[in-house]
């Protein structure tokens, strides 16, 4: 047995497949994610935060690209970080790591945005080792947030923002042997909240990650995204 197949807690979402077009512009209410039922990313890493955000996310799929959008219900928000590849999981940002199959020993992504929407996208394998994706690979992902492209000062009072993505499957097959979104179809998953240089830091996961420390690059304790 692998550390891959050791996780006995793993977690379970559904992703339903959409019948029409979706616009990209960061709003959590509109059709269809109105009648989508969310996640919450609402287990922590490290010391129990002081400030733990509600953090929500919700996941469709049509046969060209999967569709992610967070809404996350914050204080002490800062964002700085306005270059591609910069290290944003040290603004305020979420994140969402991802094997678009159901075995994430062969490699995974990792999607992370700040909530001005500058993004750092990479893919992971024992393979090929940590692989940046070129901007012109990632211009193709569609990303709307509803925050300035720079917050700072930090906000301390309480904010709702969102994070909204088209990711093209396409783009994915370059790097990875993907099983196409259709019924019945497994990958696998995390989804993450972080602020690691704010006023008050904190590690979110939707699947709890059992580490010491604050570690999100453990594919072994990604939940399971079951197309249906």
């Amino acid at each position: 047995m692998n550390s891959f197949s050791r996780n006995k807690n793993v977690v379970i979402h559904t992703l339903g497949k959409l019948t029409q077009p979706v616009e990209i512009n960061n709003d959590w209410y509109k059709s269809p994610w109105e009648g989508i039922e969310p996640l919450e990313v609402k287990k922590y890493m490290g010391p129990k935060p002081v400030h733990k955000p509600r953090v929500q996310a919700k996941m469709a799929y049509d046969k060209e690209a999967v569709y992610v959008i967070f809404r996350v219900v914050d204080r002490y928000v800062r964002c700085v970080r306005t270059d591609y590849q910069n290290p944003v999981y040290k603004d305020s940002a979420v994140e969402f790591f991802f094997s678009p199959s159901k075995d994430p020993s062969k490699g995974y992504f990792n999607l992370e945005v700040n909530c001005g929407g500058t993004a750092l996208f990479k893919f992971r394998s024992e393979e090929k080792g940590n692989v940046l994706i070129p901007e012109s690979d990632f211009r193709q992902i569609d990303i709307a947030h509803s925050l300035p492209k720079v917050v700072d000062p930090e906000i301390k009072s309480e904010v709702i923002w969102t994070i909204e993505m088209r990711i093209p499957i396409n783009i994915l097959k370059q790097y990875y042997d993907v099983t196409p979104p259709a019924p019945r179809a497994k990958w696998r998953a995390n989804f993450y909240k972080i602020a690691d240089e704010s006023s008050h830091p904190h590690y979110l996961t939707w699947s709890k990650v059992d580490y010491p420390k604050p570690n999100f690059h453990l594919p072994q304790f990604f939940g399971i995204l079951v197309f249906e």
